[in-house]
């Protein structure tokens, strides 16, 4: 691809927000002050708009409910997202840190690698590291079919 905003390298804008991620958890002593914090990023979400909390922005796979609206902004993805429940905002206040307003090529090529680096998964419920899973599942998917458009739209 000669178009930089469409190569599939990691970008360095999303490793540094993971790495933020990563440092910001180092600070806590223990999982109830990370669980905490976690919270507390959810609640800093803005709520949605009715219209965004639509049937087709729901994310499938996921226990509690979860909205996920996605705008292109220029050659960037833009996500809102919400879930009814707190520390399930709070994921999504992480993941929107790390790949809202970012190209969709860059968000192709960065894996969350953050979520392993602070042993997420392991102190989640299986059904919220399902939802984790659905949530970064999804992001990527828009990104897929966001990239697969503006190559269509470019001829390549």
């Amino acid at each position: 691809m000669n178009s930089k905003s469409n190569e599939l390298t990691p970008s360095e804008e999303i490793l540094e927000a993971q790495a933020e991620i990563v440092e910001t958890f180092e600070l806590f002593d223990d999982w109830a002050d990370r669980y905490q914090y976690i919270i507390d990023l959810g609640r800093g979400l803005p709520d949605l708009t009715e219209a965004q909390k639509s049937e087709e922005n729901r994310l499938k796979g996921c226990q509690s409910q979860v909205w996920i609206d996605t705008e292109i902004r220029g050659d960037r993805l833009h996500f809102d997202a919400i879930s009814d429940s707190a520390i399930v905002s709070g994921l999504i206040a992480m993941m929107l840190q790390v790949y809202s307003d970012r190209r969709p090529a860059e968000i192709i090529a960065t894996p969350p690698d953050f979520i392993k680096e602070i042993q997420l998964e392991e102190h989640l419920s299986p059904t919220r590291s399902n939802g984790l899973s659905a949530m970064v599942l999804q992001i990527r998917q828009v990104a897929v079919e966001a990239l697969a458009a503006i190559n269509a739209a470019r001829g390549t």
